[in-house]
């Protein structure tokens, strides 16, 4: 299955051109470090493009301020990794392990010079990716999580950085080696999070973690955006990758992760050009870092919680903590959230057994206990057959009597023949059990009830547009999705009934429900919003 990055382990080592370090020294300045000074701190921004010209930078353990690993940095190699490109934070601290001469160039200034030299940035962004696939693996970073399969809280991040492909370490709090002690130890033998050597975050959260890592963007720095893209799944970063190829200057909001409902699943293999496969999270990732590359910025975890037309045709987006982002146009790619079961105790136990996605970290609380997932569709099958690796049973459970006409026949036809997979139909889920953590739940069938003994239970059932935050300003069909085009008398399918607003994706009335379907209109929309953006302009230079 193709993962997020080339493996840095096997990937030839090619320094830059000389055409490229000429370039360089053009726009950068030399600087020097002696033996043992710091080059960055964990959590220090990725404000500047660090190459080494003599000498050698190495990775430090946060912890013990050991050098974490053999390798290093030497002359003609680069520091950095994909987080450079949407003015991230480093995971880790560097220094010099002898005396260093680097050359270094503004972040700004680089992310112009590779739009001018292909060549260089295909380079730069290739080490970057497999560098950040690297930590992904191997979990080195500065932020530790303790306790994530006993503390919803703490599983919330571990859920935001593993689907954001960031990397973290995850400690069981069993453990008894002495990283594992020392852990516990700070944060008083309690699950919780740790940012760097020995600061523990009070009440974690997301956006706590976020802010540490520069995820959580000042996203009023710019005065006026030319496009807000809300919605960072396949459609929202579809359009957010055209819009920086175009030159608007475009931010991506999303409120959870990167991937939308897309990033859920574990599996895609009917998505064009993947023959073996790929996990939406690192599909949609993928198209991330090209939109970063065209100077397109996210901010996540943020939520739009209302939207104003101004009385010069522009939009501002009251975002969560009373914060404020204005663009001359709206682009709705907000797809949809997974319907909750109407089932006592169902929100205790969410996060605490109870799952609405099925990637790697879900994955692990399967291990030794039956899985049960409800649901009929293809995230619901596709759940179910990766499951099926670590759980010892998988549970299929549809309310009625057939998985042909909402699943697509080669998940079928898997689920169907594999052994570790039994599906229930005419069944429903109507109780659940367990102390702090889900034990069971009952199947009511046509014959019955019956308990089932599970510590993981996963609801997918179908799904409800986001759009509460439009605030009234579009059109909205009876189930909430946005109605756009002919239904509202525009020209072009992704138009709303108001200007300047366009809608693509899973949240727009009639769309084809499926990854590439939300990819092509998330692609096509951008240049109706080019179009409207320039006549907008023209408009108000005439005013």
């Amino acid at each position: 299955m193709e993962a997020l990055g080339e493996n840095l382990e096997t990937m030839p080592r090619v320094p830059l051109a000389d055409s490229h370090v000429a370039a360089l020294h053009a726009i950068g300045s030399e600087c020097s470090y002696a033996a043992g000074e710091m080059v960055v701190e964990a959590g220090d921004a990725m404000d500047r493009f660090v190459y080494v010209l003599d000498g050698e930078i190495e990775v430090v353990d946060p912890w013990s301020g050991a050098r974490l690993m053999e390798s290093s940095l030497g002359p003609t190699q680069f520091m950095g990794e994909i987080a450079f490109l949407n003015a991230g934070s480093y995971f880790l601290p560097m220094r010099a392990a002898k005396p260093t001469r680097t050359l270094e160039v503004p972040r700004t200034d680089m992310l112009d010079l590779m739009a001018r030299v292909p060549e260089l940035s295909d380079h730069v962004i290739r080490v970057f990716s497999a560098r950040r696939r690297r930590q992904f693996e191997l979990k080195n970073s500065s932020v530790k999580l303790i306790g994530a399969d006993r503390d919803a809280k703490v599983q919330k991040v571990e859920q935001f950085l593993s689907r954001n492909r960031i990397p973290f370490e995850s400690i069981d709090m069993d453990g008894r080696d002495d990283e594992t002690l020392e852990a516990c130890n700070l944060s008083d033998h309690k699950p919780g999070v740790i940012l760097g050597k020995d600061r523990v975050l009070d009440d974690p959260s997301p956006r706590k973690v976020a802010q540490y890592l520069n995820l959580d963007l000042d996203v009023c720095r710019e005065t006026l955006y030319d496009v807000l893209i809300v919605g960072g799944g396949p459609a929202g970063v579809a359009a957010s990758v055209y819009a920086g190829s175009e030159g608007l200057c475009a931010l991506t909001i999303e409120d959870t992760a990167i991937g939308g409902q897309a990033g859920t699943s574990s599996r895609i293999e009917n998505y064009m050009g993947f023959p073996t496969g790929i996990s939406g999270a690192d599909l949609v990732y993928r198209g991330q870092i090209q939109a970063m590359k065209f100077g397109t910025r996210f901010a996540m975890p943020r939520a739009v919680q209302g939207l104003a037309k101004r009385d010069d045709g522009t939009f501002c987006a009251m975002l969560d903590d009373g914060d404020e982002v204005c663009a001359k146009s709206i682009l709705v790619a907000t797809g949809v959230q997974y319907r909750r079961l109407p089932i006592d105790r169902l929100e205790e136990f969410e996060g605490a057994g109870v799952f609405y996605a099925a990637t790697d970290m879900e994955s692990r609380f399967c291990q030794g206990t039956e899985a049960v997932v409800i649901g009929g569709g293809n995230s619901a099958g596709q759940a179910a057959m990766y499951l099926s690796r670590a759980a010892k049973h998988v549970h299929i459970v549809v309310r009625g009597d057939s998985l042909a006409s909402s699943m697509s026949s080669y998940l079928t036809e898997r689920l169907e023949a594999d052994p570790a997979v039994t599906i229930h139909y005419n069944t429903t889920v109507t109780e659940l059990h367990g102390g702090d953590h889900l034990e069971g739940v009952t199947f009511t069938t046509p014959d019955g009830d019956r308990r089932i003994d599970t510590r993981a239970l996963f609801i997918m059932i179908g799904a409800a547009p986001n759009t509460d935050w439009l605030s009234g300003l579009v059109e909205t069909d009876e189930k909430g999705f946005v109605r756009t085009g002919a239904e509202v008398g525009r020209d072009t399918p992704f138009e709303t009934g108001t200007d300047g607003i366009f809608a693509v994706g899973d949240v727009r009335a009639g769309s084809v429900k499926r990854v590439a379907s939300a990819v092509g209109e998330g692609s096509v929309v951008v240049s109706r919003i080019w179009d409207y953006v320039d006549r907008l302009e023209e408009a108000q230079g005439e005013a």
